[in-house]
C-alpha cells in the first residue's frame, strides 16, 4: 500500500517567513539568538535582516499528497534533518511541497514497522532551492492494523 505512494508529490504552496512567528519560534525552542529576535541586530548582520531558526521549515504548509492514506493518530516522527543552500530570511517568500521518496518495513519487537521517508523542499518564487528536510515517519504494526493494512 504504501509503496503504492512513493513518488507522490504535493503541489507547491506559498508561505512567508514572517518576524513574529520567527519571533516566537526561536522563544519556544528556547533560543533567543539577537539573529532570530532582534531587528536591530538582523540590521547590522551580514544579511541585513533576522534570520530563522534552522528548524524552523516545520511550521511550514507543504501541502497536501492527496494519495497518502495516513490516519491522523499513532504515527511515530522518526528522525529529520535540514540541508540550507540559504538562510531563511524575515519577510522571504516560500514556496514549499512535500515528496515521498521511500518506503521500507522492519521487523522489530514491537512487529512489522514501516518506515515512510519524506522530503520537504523549501524554494524562492524564480524556484531556486532554499532548503530541504528530511523526514522518517514510523508507522506501528498497531497503526497498520487499525488502517487495514
Amino acid at each position: 500500500m504504501f509503496n503504492e505512494i512513493v513518488g507522490k508529490r504535493s503541489n507547491k504552496v506559498k508561505n512567508t517567513v514572517e518576524r513574529g512567528a520567527v519571533k516566537k519560534f526561536a522563544e519556544a525552542i528556547g533560543d533567543p539568538h539577537p539573529l532570530f529576535v532582534d531587528e536591530e541586530a538582523g540590521i547590522r548582520s551580514k544579511y541585513g535582516v533576522n534570520i530563522a531558526p534552522p528548524t524552523f521549515p516545520r511550521t511550514f504548509d507543504y501541502g497536501v499528497i492527496e494519495e497518502m492514506p495516513l490516519p491522523e493518530k499513532g504515527l511515530i516522527h522518526g528522525e529529520q534533518s535540514f540541508h540550507y543552500e540559504q538562510p531563511l530570511l524575515v519577510g522571504e517568500t516560500i514556496y514549499c511541497y512535500q515528496e515521498v521518496i521511500n518506503y521500507y518495513e522492519r521487523k522489530g519487537n514491537f512487529g512489522e514497522m514501516g518506515f515512510l521517508v519524506i522530503k520537504r523542499v523549501g524554494e524562492s518564487p524564480l524556484g531556486e532551492l532554499i532548503f530541504t528536510d528530511e523526514q522518517v515517519i514510523i508507522i506501528s504494526e498497531a497503526v497498520k492494523k487499525g488502517m487495514g493494512v
